[in-house]
């Protein structure tokens, strides 16, 4: 793998080769959206993407938090659900700037959803289990991995919560 690509992918891939994992991986032109990154993973289906989105949630003035949300990538999280479920008066999507400080410089549409890396909770979505693989960008929107969603479930530990 060219070392250009953001040192997350080689965390993720040592991650899964240490844990025993399958996986296989991909490079291909950059994609900035799901629907894109679709396009350039052969034998794979928009559904089966991971789609990571960062997320501030602030319940008051003083409590507010970063979390990540993990859903099938052709949906859309239920800004509703999600307010309710952490009795937060306002979500907002993280900004670029944001995203960049949070995840050391990993770009907005490379980010993985592996939010345990970069010390963020992780909330995923039940029908991301549906699929027996997933795949995601990795750290790079020039590089994707696919992965058992069963392995993915047991390394990040996400809280499974009614996102859709």
């Amino acid at each position: 793998m060219p070392n250009e690509y953001h040192p997350i992918t080689t965390a993720i891939t040592n991650l899964l080769d240490a844990h025993d994992c399958w996986y296989e991986t991909f490079e291909h032109e950059p994609v900035r959206t799901s629907e894109e990154a679709a396009h350039t993973r052969p034998g794979y289906t928009h559904s089966q993407g991971a789609k990571a989105i960062i997320v501030r949630v602030k319940r008051s003035k003083a409590d507010k938090q970063f979390v990540m949300l993990v859903f099938p990538a052709d949906r859309s999280f239920d800004s509703r659900k999600v307010k309710a479920y952490f009795q937060a008066k306002d979500i907002r999507f993280a900004t670029e700037a944001e995203v960049n400080e949070l995840t050391n410089g990993v770009q907005v549409g490379g980010v993985p959803p592996f939010g345990n890396l970069f010390d963020l909770p992780v909330y995923a979505a039940p029908e991301l289990f549906d699929q027996a693989r997933i795949v995601f960008n990795a750290g790079d929107r020039r590089f994707s991995v696919a992965m058992q969603s069963g392995d993915y479930r047991r390394l990040v530990e996400p809280v499974v919560i009614d996102l859709l």
